[in-house]
């Protein structure tokens, strides 16, 4: 494909050609039509015919007038995709577009979409490995223009010999290990090394620990290598999130051994140093080397005061402890002349979500300072400051407000991710709306998303399915059932998977309105989504079915729903089946019963027997009132009350003897139970 750019001035010429014409073409017509107009009305207006003629000459003047055009148009590289993508909606029947490729590996669930997303990263990262590993066999270049991604990536060491460009290349290559040797062997080679190139040394060993980073698909190893004689130190204590990182950052590693050997230190060195060890855990040492640099008579940059603020928690216990070190923090920046940015007010209200009650006014200070300095907030802020102003607790006490004014100031605004922590708000902000019962501020919540690109803030599957629950708990809790059923359709199966809880919020929802009738549909979702094997789910529905009677079209298709549950529990498969509970058989019989299906109902009798459930009173009152007619039946329903040992037994017999015509032997039979009852008693 060629870029519409590269034949820029060509268009432009064809451009202009096309403009000039119809320029020509109009300036003609509107002459031969004022002509026209003013033999017409010649007689009859004489001003008319002065005021077109005028017309007239002001379009002869504007036509000869140069048209300017620019000598080329920028396009974006996704302009043609963009402008496709304007064309269409999203099709809500449809399954994620990643998705689309295999019509076999649909996912039901947001486990298997996770699951197939996965698998498909892993394929690409798979083949991504052989290309590099193997480039000799991938030299073949089909894509036009050239795109350099698809290409091989030199992940191989091509430079041996000791030389400072074979540290470039390890460094680049993310080689910690390989570039600290390359490092040692050019010290005792004594071959000067740049300045810059020991720098971007620190860097890399500081990022990673001075540990190899880890491939894609394998995991860090970070949280594996702490000594046992650290775990057994943790053990027996309260543990915090901090913990995990503890021990991480070695004692005299690589990066302090390179430090040291720095003829000369500057504020970058130790802004690496720091920063390393604030991420890995090391967070006296990062305020010891601080207070080296300041020794030194060294300026801090932003980045060191942003690393110093998010490990003051794990220096300060007490809230007022560690407001006051992030003041001092800030007020040392200050007078350094140090300009904070916007992630320095974010690692602030990130800080000040672990000091209490104390966090709400400071945090306001703090939204007021980045106004005030001509910092927007991101996402990232207004989740902190949801964190600080909706803990938990009573949701009767939340200060609503607070998410109401933030909407009204954002509901326009298409964000853009520049904290990592973004795409944490919006399923904040929709779990405060369920908590609170808010549907007004639930809908500006979703509504919010649809701006712009925000969408792309929602984070991963997992948070994705989070915001997407509870905004539809909200719509069950607090809608009308046909809004929560048009909201039901719109987002499922392309953006929402529901879980079985979500299910049981629109099983609710049905019973509050009273459109149980919808409920053979809703269990054929449950069963596409792949939670008919969910016994608390299943039990609830047939218990709806069963609660009350209905008109005869009604049961039919709740008996033709009752005998598809019966298969699923019947059907042998790999994963958890469904155990038969005394519930769920009398539940599905009662349906049965419903309907008049005497037979299949029979059966559901029989299952009673086999699996070693006992049926209820009601239940075989129940199916004897539905047996007139069928004398043999009824005596076998006795009998099988009576193998129960159920109280009901005698009154049972006694309803067979006086309403149904019976043969000598089935009145000898059911005499024999009776009088055997008796005996037993």
């Amino acid at each position: 494909m060629v870029s519409p750019s590269h034949n820029a001035p060509g268009l432009s010429k064809n451009m202009a050609a096309s403009g000039r014409h119809a320029g020509h073409y109009i300036n003609k017509n509107s002459r031969s039509l004022l002509n026209h107009l003013d033999k017409l009305l010649g007689q009859r207006g004489f001003a008319l015919s002065s005021v077109l003629r005028q017309q007239t000459a002001t379009l002869q003047n504007d036509s000869t007038e140069a048209i300017v055009i620019p000598r080329k148009k920028t396009w974006g590289k996704e302009a043609v995709l963009e402008a496709l993508a304007s064309t269409v909606n999203r099709d809500p029947t449809a399954y994620h577009y990643q998705f689309q490729d295999d019509p076999y590996l649909s996912p039901r669930t947001s486990a298997e979409s996770k699951l197939y997303s996965m698998s498909q990263e892993s394929g690409r990262a798979a083949a991504k490995y052989f290309v590099d590993m193997y480039p000799k066999y991938f030299t073949k270049d089909f894509a036009e223009p050239h795109i350099p991604c698809l290409m091989p990536a030199s992940v191989a060491l091509s430079l041996e010999e000791v030389s400072e460009e074979a540290l470039k290349e390890r460094i680049g290559l993310r080689k910690v290990g390989a570039a600290v040797e390359m490092y040692d062997q050019l010290v005792q080679a004594g071959t000067p090394i740049s300045k810059q190139m020991t720098y971007d040394l620190l860097d890399l060993i500081c990022f990673y620990g001075d540990r190899e980073p880890a491939q894609e698909g394998e995991p860090e190893a970070d949280q594996t290598e702490a000594s046992a004689e650290e775990l057994r130190r943790k053990r027996g204590r309260f543990h915090r999130a901090s913990d995990t990182l503890r021990g991480v950052w070695r004692e005299n590693n690589n990066a302090e051994r390179l430090f040291r050997l720095l003829p000369e230190r500057e504020a970058r060195c130790y802004s690496a140093v720091i920063r390393g060890m604030v991420k890995h855990g090391a967070f006296a040492k990062a305020f010891d080397m601080y207070t080296d640099m300041l020794n030194n008579r060294l300026t801090a940059d932003v980045d060191i005061f942003n690393a110093l603020i998010l490990a003051v928690p794990e220096m300060r216990e007490a809230y007022t402890e560690k407001v006051d070190f992030i003041t001092d923090l800030l007020n040392q920046m200050s007078q350094q002349k140090v300009q904070p940015n916007l992630q320095t007010f974010n690692n602030v209200l990130k800080v000040l979500r672990r000091c209490g009650a104390l966090a709400k006014s400071i945090s306001l200070q703090t939204l007021s300072e980045m106004k005030a300095l001509g910092i927007a907030p991101s996402l990232a802020s207004f989740n902190h400051l949801l964190a600080i102003f909706y803990k938990g607790g009573s949701a009767a006490d939340y200060p609503t407000d607070i998410l109401q004014e933030l909407l009204s100031e954002i509901e326009t605004i298409s964000f853009t991710c520049q904290d990592p922590e973004d795409v944490w708000f919006f399923s904040s902000a929709m779990k405060i709306c369920l908590e609170t019962k808010d549907m007004k501020l639930g809908y500006k919540v979703h509504s919010l998303v649809g701006v712009g690109d925000n969408w792309r803030l929602l984070g991963d599957s997992y948070q994705q399915g989070m915001f997407y629950y509870r905004f539809f708990s909200l719509l069950c809790l607090m809608e009308h059932v046909d809004v929560v059923l048009k909201w039901y359709h719109q987002l499922m199966p392309s953006l929402y998977y529901p879980n079985p809880q979500g299910m049981r919020d629109l099983l609710q929802a049905l019973d509050t309105e009273s459109r149980l009738e919808l409920l053979p549909s809703i269990w054929k979702d449950v069963k596409t989504l792949g939670h008919d094997n969910k016994s608390d789910l299943v039990e609830e529905l047939l218990s709806l079915m069963a609660r009350e009677k209905h008109s005869p079209e009604v049961q039919e298709s709740f008996a033709d729903c009752a005998l598809d549950i019966k298969a699923a529990f019947d059907v042998d498969r790999r994963k958890p089946s469904l155990e038969w509970s005394p519930l769920a058989l009398g539940h599905v019989t009662t349906l049965l019963l419903r309907a008049g299906r005497i037979p299949q109902a029979w059966e559901m009798m029989q299952l009673f027997k086999s699996k070693n459930r006992i049926p209820s009173e009601a239940l075989l009152e129940d199916f004897l009132s539905q047996c007139s007619g069928a004398p043999t039946t009824a005596v076998e329903l006795v009998k099988l009350s009576a193998a129960f040992c159920l109280p009901a037994t005698p009154q049972l017999a006694q309803r067979v003897l006086l309403e149904f015509d019976l043969t000598e032997d089935q009145r000898t039979t059911l005499s024999e139970l009776e009088s055997s009852w008796d005996h037993n008693e």
